[in-house]
């Protein structure tokens, strides 16, 4: 099947970009804008990489906490009710709800309820991106667990605490992480970004400062990862990736913020995209 092609959409993210940006960042505003120019089978990848702030959003409703993320695609109630009853969320994370809501019933059978539900319904996501995601979901889904898993590996075993209760899913890198005792967990030959993690997590004192290393990884990924894509789906989501980064920071750090959107702006030069194809 043949990949559609957005030359419109993708030579006009700039300028939706600085729209938003004048009325002070609207990353939903971004986000419909996408979604207007997408097939719905395109559109169907979008919701997928931001099924990650739903499960981030599920976990917190479920512990009770206020926390919640702009970036998924439910709000707040529509997910309490999908606690509930979930009938909107896809299948293989809707099977993780219902199997913590009745560990004793059907879907229980298929879940290992004894892990901790966070875990149990990350790994159902990026088990249903590498399933069902395109190219760039797919490569995204495996970097960001990686990275994730990583970081969290290094904070444990700072901490004390034993790496197998924080990774997420199995592999040959959560066995690694999991089991080695070197510095590098012996993962320098496979995970190019793990000095710059290792530096990150374990050095930097402060946290604002630490968080905004590790996106900084992740936004270069996302560049890498659609090096070669100008104006299809996976170019799409690369932007919409970085998007969500500046999103996350113009909350957190307004003049952070600032900075990334500025980057964003300078990679988005539709003419240049244009001539490199």
């Amino acid at each position: 099947m043949f990949a559609t092609n957005y030359y419109t959409l993708v030579a006009g993210l700039r300028e939706y970009a600085l729209d938003a940006d004048a009325k002070g960042f609207d990353v939903r505003a971004i986000v419909e804008e996408v979604f207007e120019a997408l097939t719905e089978r395109d559109a169907r990848q979008v919701r997928l990489l931001d099924a990650y702030y739903d499960c981030e959003n599920l976990v917190a409703l479920r512990a009770g906490r206020r926390a919640f993320s702009p970036l998924g695609n439910f709000s707040r109630e529509e997910l309490a009710e999908e606690l509930k009853h979930p009938v909107r969320l896809p299948e293989e994370l809707a099977r993780v709800v219902r199997a913590y809501a009745d560990p004793e019933g059907e879907d229980a059978e298929t879940v290992d309820t004894a892990q901790r539900f966070e875990k149990s319904l990350f790994a159902a996501y990026y088990e249903l991106c590498a399933r069902k995601g395109c190219r760039f979901l797919r490569q995204w889904a495996v970097f960001d667990r990686n990275l994730r898993n990583l970081t969290a590996a290094v904070t444990a075993r700072a901490a004390g605490r034993p790496v197998e209760e924080v990774t997420v899913g199995g592999g040959d890198v959560v066995d690694q992480l999991q089991r080695s005792s070197a510095a590098d967990f012996g993962l320098r030959g496979e995970l190019g970004y793990i000095d710059a993690v290792i530096a990150a997590v374990g050095e930097e004192q402060n946290l604002v400062e630490k968080e905004r290393k590790i996106d900084l990884i992740r936004w270069n990924e996302a560049l890498d990862l659609a090096t070669f894509d100008y104006f299809d789906i996976n170019a799409v989501l690369s932007y919409l990736v970085r998007v969500n980064i500046v999103a996350r920071w113009t909350l957190l750090d307004p003049a952070r913020g600032r900075e990334m959107f500025a980057r964003l702006l300078a990679e988005l030069d539709g003419k240049e995209m244009i001539e490199k194809q």
